[in-house]
C-alpha cells in the first residue's frame, strides 16, 4: 500500500521536508520513493505541492499522512477538515476537578 508522507531532508536544526509517495512498510530514507510531489518548510511556514499530481495519486487510493492531509487542505487540493494530529490529552477527572 502507498502512503503520502514526509521526507526529512536539510541540516540539523533547521528541518525541511519533500512531500513523497512511498510504500507503507518502506523507510522513507531508503531513497526508494516512487514519486516526489512537493516540498515543506516549517521555519517559513512555505509548501508547494504538485496539485495535480497530488489528485491523481489519491484517486489510485494513496492515503496521505496526518500532517500532508493538512498540507494539502491548507491548498486547498481537497476538500475535508483538517486532522488534530497532535496526541490526546488526558481528560480531567471529574472527581479532581470537584475537590
Amino acid at each position: 500500500m502507498l502512503m503520502m508522507r514526509l521526507k526529512r531532508v536539510g541540516r540539523k536544526n533547521d528541518p525541511s521536508y519533500r512531500i513523497i509517495v512511498v510504500d507503507k512498510r518502506e523507510s522513507v530514507k531508503s531513497n526508494n520513493f516512487v514519486a516526489q510531489l512537493g516540498h515543506y518548510n516549517p521555519k517559513l511556514g512555505k509548501s508547494e505541492v504538485d496539485a495535480e499530481a497530488a489528485k491523481h495519486w489519491l484517486s489510485k487510493g494513496v492515503q496521505a499522512s496526518g500532517t500532508v492531509h493538512n498540507i494539502l487542505v491548507s491548498k486547498k487540493v481537497i476538500d475535508k477538515k483538517k486532522i488534530n494530529v497532535l496526541p490526546k490529552k488526558t481528560v480531567p477527572k471529574k472527581e479532581e476537578a470537584a475537590a
